[in-house]
């Protein structure tokens, strides 16, 4: 995959600041208070208990241990990028990124595929304009078949025409899917402007024309350019010995011989003149953004920059401060870090027909003034405090951990994550102040407004149109290299996990804690079951999204700054609602979680933050209602579900202007019980303890009146039927084909049609839909499918990304596999595969604190044993394929799936 320039959430404010490479948060935890002192820094972010290398030829290999599960994690950054491409051919590294997973000697693609199957973790790459990166997470016994596998294709790729020329359909659906995101669009202008002159100036992408005129034989010049041994730096973490993986590294890549190098193009942009954009978009909300060049992540002041960064985008700070002033729909500010350089990006969003030039105007106010007066001292120092706090967090995932050191080494040319603290210790108010004076400037600034734009709504129809024939060539086994069968091919018979210590405290409140002390913090996860469906009042839809808006403008105790503050005096991330969560130092957990139940139990719904909440909520659902992307999710509903299901209900700006601040007290009152809600406490901390401080937090909440109801009605089966929602941004289809099924996750069925799924489409590489419908046609990007578990329903879908004309092509490519799991069992081979995914998936799953909260959370919503995955494990172990192909009969619907396009009308 490429690392793109901005992620798909619906409002490109998410989008950005939610965004891979828009977001500083892959090295926000860098930062620390001056008062901190170095040695604070954990080990795992420090050269202490690291094992460290550069072998013969040039490789760097850092290896970190981690004992939060039996997983390890292998990153291997080649210092490449879109930077190095060659003139015209902006996409070459992006490209080569790809068929880099079409084979190499040794181990051609389809026994890739089926040994990245087997290893049951998640395996991938990313571009980006500096550094392209491989990474594999897997059991920590699988560590000498990852090292294999990319020792493998460091050495000899095979980059076939014949491979390039399929995979260029895929990677150009890749540019389709990009170039139809509105957000995609302006970030790449952006950047062309910013970087202009500079190899910069073309983000990782790369073109269709590009595409069009590649062939391997050019591709394979700029591997053999750049794929060297001392151009790479391999990243190790996990539960491994340090000193024997070490040893298995110098022995897999030591005979590579390393190569000279080319020079490196210089990436020395100018500031722009100031420049003014507009782009139509089709997000429900409209943006005024501005735009400035500002260092990179090599630059001497790039702490500096970083820390500016926090400030502009606190919620203490003036910037945000435009949304509770009503100002605003939206507020913030990111920074946008590569190796050489970077920008930063203010905006905020207004509603659709808003006055885009007031948003604009006020932007450009508060950053004047920041430029001309600088910023609070207590907001550099409080930024400072929470870099350093954070930094505890990274042992916490055992990816994560890898990514900071990958970081660090490939884009920072740093020897540690750490080795930064005390750039951050250096940092004062006066340097975060000449810089804003220097980068905030309006001579340089690019100007956008992102305007909403309507593209029409959903166009139905009955029932399919012909179907076009599709064949597919026979299933065949694939026989695994010797090293690698002899790892992978045994299926060893599931263990039973370890379970949490749980109890209930005597107002109905579960409390789960897995104790885990991989580093000194503890973190919480919380959920009340609720359905604002069911429990919202007829006509004041809007009232639940509403209620949990405002849990963000303080308590009956603290305001919202002054709650802020309370946070940040610790230093604590929280949020409240519905869903609530906590992360905060061991030292730290009973202050944390105090002002966490404070916020959750008494939160101040202060009137005058109602009145503008309220007001921005209509504003923005009146742009909602109309946008794509909603008809789109509209149309999927409509499609499966009975007419007046609750599910069919949808806020509109008359329903939410009707909510009173009474009606949302109401409904706190109503939804908010101790009875239905769950916390998950994992971190350092041992069970007592954590039922100690929960119940001194939450043991006073008491529920009031009879429990409401907030499971949904079961739904009939539905029926076939087509919806087309055009979308005048896209230049790709998004393509769903979805139908309701007769049974739910409390189904044992369901753990079958899970281990079929992993054949048809769950299994990514190695899936019938992705070798069909990606690998052998080029029809599509992506494509999977997945079902959609509750306690009363349960739904099926296939989904895919493929340009017009395509669209028909893959749905029938998709249907004919989907029936081909009823007329026959899976192979033997794709079962074993696919057992083998699954069950050597499941410690994976623990693999970050986070992830294991949300595995257990996940479990109570759906009113499963918390033992569920070990019950799990023992059907797919045991699973015959006439078992599976019985579930899928008995099921699955194939001729019932309804279709929804999002997109050009495409061709069927």
């Amino acid at each position: 995959m490429l690392r793109t320039l901005a992620a798909s959430p619906l409002v490109l404010g998410a989008a950005i600041l939610a965004g891979t490479a828009l977001s500083s948060a892959a090295f926000t935890p860098m930062a620390c208070a001056q008062q901190m002192p170095s040695a604070l820094v954990p080990a795992a972010l420090s050269s202490a208990q690291v094992v460290r290398a550069t072998l013969p030829n040039g490789l760097r290999v850092v290896i970190v241990p981690n004992r939060l599960a039996p997983v390890v994690t292998t990153e291997i950054n080649y210092l490449v990028g879109s930077a190095e491409a060659p003139e015209g051919f902006p996409g070459t590294a992006h490209a080569l990124e790809h068929m880099m997973f079409r084979g190499s000697a040794g181990l051609d693609k389809d026994q890739l595929a089926a040994v990245g199957t087997r290893l049951g973790g998640s395996y991938n790459a990313d571009t980006t304009e500096d550094v392209t990166q491989y990474f594999y997470t897997a059991q920590a016994q699988d560590l000498p078949v990852l090292l294999k596998i990319e020792a493998l294709r460091m050495k000899g790729l095979t980059l076939s025409e014949a491979d390039w020329s399929k995979e260029r359909g895929a990677i150009e659906q890749e540019v389709s899917r990009d170039l139809s995101s509105p957000a995609y669009l302006y970030l790449q202008q952006l950047q062309s402007i910013l970087f202009s002159g500079t190899p910069y100036a073309h983000d990782a992408l790369g073109t269709r024309p590009s595409f069009d005129k590649t062939d391997a034989a050019h591709l394979r010049d700029f591997y053999e350019k750049w794929y060297a041994p001392n151009n790479a730096v391999l990243v190790i973490v996990g539960d491994v010995n340090p000193v024997t993986a070490l040893d298995q590294v110098r022995e897999t890549f030591g005979a590579i011989p390393r190569k000279t190098l080319p020079e490196r193009p210089k990436v020395t942009p100018v500031p722009p003149p100031a420049k003014t954009l507009t782009f139509p978009t089709d997000y429900p909300v409209g943006f005024a953004t501005l735009a400035y060049p500002m260092p990179g992540r090599t630059a001497d002041n790039f702490a500096v920059a970083d820390i500016l960064s926090d400030v502009l985008g606190s919620q203490r700070g003036a910037l945000y401060d435009l949304v509770p002033q009503g100002k605003a729909l939206f507020a913030g500010f990111e920074y946008a870090p590569k190796k050489e350089a970077g920008f930063g990006l203010a905006l905020a969003a207004f509603p659709k027909g808003g006055d885009s030039a007031k948003a604009l105007s006020d932007v450009r106010d508060v950053l004047d003034k920041i430029r001309k007066n600088g910023v609070p001292a207590e907001l550099v120092e409080a930024a400072k405090k929470r870099e350093i706090a954070q930094l505890q967090f990274s042992a916490n995932s055992v990816s994560g951990l890898a990514a900071q050191w990958s970081t660090a080494l490939a884009f920072h040319n740093l020897d540690a994550p750490g080795d930064i603290v005390a750039a951050y210790q250096a940092v004062t108010p006066e340097a975060v102040n000449r810089l804003a004076a220097t980068l905030l400037d309006p001579a340089h600034a690019v100007t956008a407004i992102l305007t909403p734009e309507a593209s029409g709504k959903p166009v139905a129809g009955k029932g399919f149109g012909g179907a076009e024939s599709f064949a597919s060539t026979p299933d065949k086994p694939v026989k695994l290299p010797d090293w690698a069968e002899k790892a992978l091919s045994r299926l060893e018979e599931p263990k039973p996990t370890p379970q949490p210590v749980v109890s209930t405290l005597p107002n109905g409140l579960k409390l789960i804690v897995w104790p885990s002390h991989v580093s000194h913090t503890i973190q919480l996860s919380g959920e009340i079951r609720q359905n604002a469906a069911l429990q919202e009042p007829a006509g004041k839809e809007g009232v639940g999204d509403l209620t949990e808006s405002l849990f963000s403008y303080g308590t009956t105790t603290h305001d919202r700054l002054g709650f802020q503050k309370a946070l940040d005096d610790i230093p604590a991330w929280e949020s409240a609602g519905g869903g609530f969560s906590l992360q905060v130092l061991t030292p730290d957990f009973e202050k944390g979680i105090a002002l966490l139940a404070e916020n959750e139990l008494h939160p101040a719904f202060p009137e005058k933050a109602f009145q503008i909440v309220r007001m921005q909520a209509a504003q923005g659902q009146a742009g909602l209602l109309v946008s794509p992307g909603f008809l789109f999710g509209k149309a999927v509903k409509t499609a499966l579900l009975p007419e007046k299901d609750p599910e069919l209900r949808n806020a509109t700006p008359q329903s939410i202007m009707s909510v009173s601040r009474d009606d949302v007290v109401k409904y706190y009152q109503a939804a908010w019980r101790p009875d239905l809600t769950t916390i998950v406490v994992t971190g350092d901390i041992t069970p007592e303890k954590a039922r100690s401080v929960v119940e001194q937090a939450f043991g006073g909440w008491k529920a009031e009146g009879p429990k409401p109801v907030v499971d949904l009605p079961t739904v009939p089966l539905s029926k076939a039927s087509r919806a087309n929602v055009p979308d005048k941004s896209s230049v790709q289809n998004t393509v769903v084909l979805a139908e309701t099924l007769g049974l739910t996750a409390s189904h044992p069925d369901h753990f079958l049609l899970q281990l079929g799924n992993e054949v048809l489409g769950g299994g990514l590489f190695s899936s019938r839909l992705y070798r069909d419908l990606r690998v052998k046609t080029g029809y599509v990007y992506s494509v999977g499918s997945s079902f959609d578990w509750g306690r009363t329903r349960g739904a099926y879908n296939i989904d895919y990304g493929s340009d017009p004309d395509k669209v028909g092509k893959a749905r029938v490519a998709a249907l004919q596999d989907l029936k081909a799991m009823q007329t026959a069992p899976p192979t033997e081979d794709e079962l074993s595969l696919a057992k083998a995914s699954l069950l050597r998936s499941l410690p994976l799953r623990r693999a970050s604190l986070s992830g294991i909260a949300a595995q257990y959370l996940g479990l109570e919503e759906l009113g499963l044993p918390l033992d569920n995955t070990d019950r799990a494990a023992q059907v797919y172990y045991k699973a015959t394929g006439a078992d599976v192909q019985a579930a899928f009969r008995k099921w699955i619907r194939p001729d019932d799936l309804a279709q929804i396009v999002k997109g050009p009308t495409p061709t069927w």
